[in-house]
């Protein structure tokens, strides 16, 4: 989606939920530029998201010296809303060219056999060979939509301070905008959106979004919908006090099909075990990685 900034650093388990989570494609691009006095105006929307966009490239290189675990834990909801289903999934996450590449290394707590194993590999390795060829910057997904666009087709308000976690941050509430133009599933969803993004003043880095569903979405000429009510939230840190990088993210899912009743869904993703290649080593399908762990802020 260039010339925007975008990133596909979004945890795959969310993407994995459903086309109600395609929107969860979040900037993590670092600025380090000092934090405004709270005196100092608070920029708009495009010259918050071009200053973004400008330091989107300085942090590639640092995160291909990153890996760390996520593990995501859906809760199958029956129409009472209790269990009936729990479901978890680990995964090992690297980055190649900018891009995030995630391996699956266990399912429900049990390591993949050596069959599984194998069609993993093959996957990754499909996966690191088109992230050599794309560019970075220029998503991997297509059904992505970059913080930068979302905004540009969301009508923003209320910008204002906030502290989290003892830093400044730039906040905005949005909702979609029913006119604006759109271009695939993704931004034609968003505009069913609202909620509140919060982006570190000092790093320019999107430190957290929360966001739910004000009607809904229909998808394969209507066979398939995301239902109103479907929310989420994602979280960042700052990790060795030079990246920022997934911590968490949590989503309500409820969606509806022809012939299904519905579906809801609690899911919720950790991500941590942050660890940083020594300089020698490159990110390899199936390399065995020799790692330091990164320091926590």
């Amino acid at each position: 989606m260039l010339p925007e900034a975008q990133s596909p650093y979004m945890p795959r388990a969310i993407r994995l939920i459903a086309p109600a989570t395609l929107l969860i494609a979040f900037l993590h691009c670092s600025a380090q530029t000092p934090a405004s006095s709270p005196a100092a105006p608070i920029p708009d929307v495009p010259t918050l998201m071009k200053q973004v966009e400008d330091h989107q490239h300085q942090l590639d290189k640092t995160r291909e010296n990153y890996t760390y675990r996520e593990i995501m834990v859906t809760h199958t909801l029956d129409k009472n809303g209790n269990v009936k289903k729990t479901e978890s999934e680990e995964d090992e996450v690297f980055f190649v060219n900018g891009h995030e590449i995630d391996r699956t290394v266990k399912k429900d707590g049990k390591e993949l056999s050596p069959g599984e194993q194998k069609k993993e590999q093959d996957r990754v390795m499909k996966e690191v060979e088109k992230a050599q060829k794309t560019p970075p910057g220029q998503s991997l997904d297509k059904n992505e939509v970059s913080v930068s666009r979302l905004l540009a087709i969301m009508k923003v308000s209320n910008p204002r301070r906030e502290m989290l976690d003892g830093r400044s941050t730039l906040t905005f509430d949005f909702a979609g905008d029913p006119h604006a133009h759109t271009h695939g599933m993704a931004e034609d969803a968003s505009k069913k959106l609202s909620g509140t993004i919060w982006i570190d003043e000092q790093d320019r880095e999107v430190r957290r979004m929360i966001a739910h569903f004000d009607d809904n979405f229909h998808l394969g000429f209507g066979l398939f919908s995301v239902g109103k009510g479907s929310n989420f939230t994602f979280d960042q840190k700052l990790v060795n006090n030079e990246l920022w990088l997934p911590a968490d993210a949590q989503a309500h899912i409820i969606a509806h099909a022809i012939g299904i009743i519905g579906f809801h869904a609690n899911v919720s993703v950790t991500d941590d075990q942050y660890q940083v290649f020594h300089a020698e080593a490159r990110q390899q399908p199936g390399a065995k990685v020799v790692t330091s762990p990164a320091s926590q802020p």
